[in-house]
């Protein structure tokens, strides 16, 4: 019924899917922590969107390999200058928010 072959190829489009989902779900976590972050600041978080823009492999607190992801978003004071922002995640947790140095007026 099965062979060797149709086996792989299911397996290998199960784990796709469940990155995918998983990967959502991490990105939709960055963009509340950007968006709260930039609410706290007082700044205006711009296009609605985080992006992906670094992914590596680390090690967590408990020594367990991790995905470490970086997603950037932009910023306005204003709404005459654009800055970046960042969102460092290790796994599902966010590790840290920060903002370029930017003007306030």
């Amino acid at each position: 019924m099965f062979d060797l072959q149709s086996i792989l190829w299911l397996t290998l489009i199960v784990f796709a899917i469940y990155y995918w989902r998983g990967a959502l779900l991490v990105k939709d976590r960055a963009y509340a922590a950007a968006q709260k972050r930039c609410e706290e600041m007082q700044v205006q978080l711009l296009d609605e969107t985080v992006y992906l823009r670094r992914l590596w492999f680390k090690r967590n607190d408990q020594g367990k390999l991790s995905l470490w992801r970086a997603f950037y978003f932009e910023f306005t004071v204003s709404g005459a200058d654009r800055y970046f922002g960042r969102v460092i995640m290790l796994g599902a947790r966010i590790t840290q928010v920060e903002l370029d140095a930017h003007r306030l007026h």
